[in-house]
């Protein structure tokens, strides 16, 4: 099976190990990089040999905040084609369609239970490529309370 490589910056440490966590569980192909700000995001993103599939990037970070993470993502020919899903625990309206507005995919607010955060990563992760937008659009409009996208 082929492996799939995710990056996640997010500065707290137990939604990390949680996150990491559930993708071991779902998947023993994913290979997750992490960062606990923006500026090591980006020192540890140049040194990888392969690009990651899908960037998961926390709103509220020291240093560099995912704002402007995904700015410099989005604005870098290099890195501007890899989808990025924005994670807060916010769940303000005018954050998730900035998010968007700014190149995300989507905004995932975190969710409360391991169970849940299972739950919409597997969905995710079992469609890397060329099916992630149907699957994020189904996720919100299936009801699901934690993705939003206006894709």
């Amino acid at each position: 099976m082929e492996q799939k490589i995710i990056f996640l910056a997010d500065d707290d440490r137990d939604d990390t190990e949680m996150f990491c966590e559930a993708l071991e569980d779902i998947d023993d192909n994913i290979i997750c990089h992490c960062a606990i700000n923006g500026e090591e995001f980006f020192r540890k993103l140049g040194m990888l040999s392969e690009k990651p599939q899908l960037i998961f990037l926390d709103l509220n970070m020291p240093i560099m905040d995912g704002w402007e993470c995904l700015k410099k993502l989005k604005h870098d020919k290099n890195y501007k084609n890899i989808p990025v899903i924005i994670i807060s625990t916010s769940s303000h309206k005018e954050d998730m369609v900035n998010a968007v507005k700014l190149g995300a995919i989507c905004y995932f607010v975190k969710p409360n239970s391991y169970n849940e955060l299972i739950e919409v990563l597997q969905a995710i992760t079992k469609n890397v490529g060329e099916g992630l937008i149907d699957v994020v659009k189904n996720l919100q409009y299936g009801g699901s309370t934690y993705i939003y996208s206006v894709i």
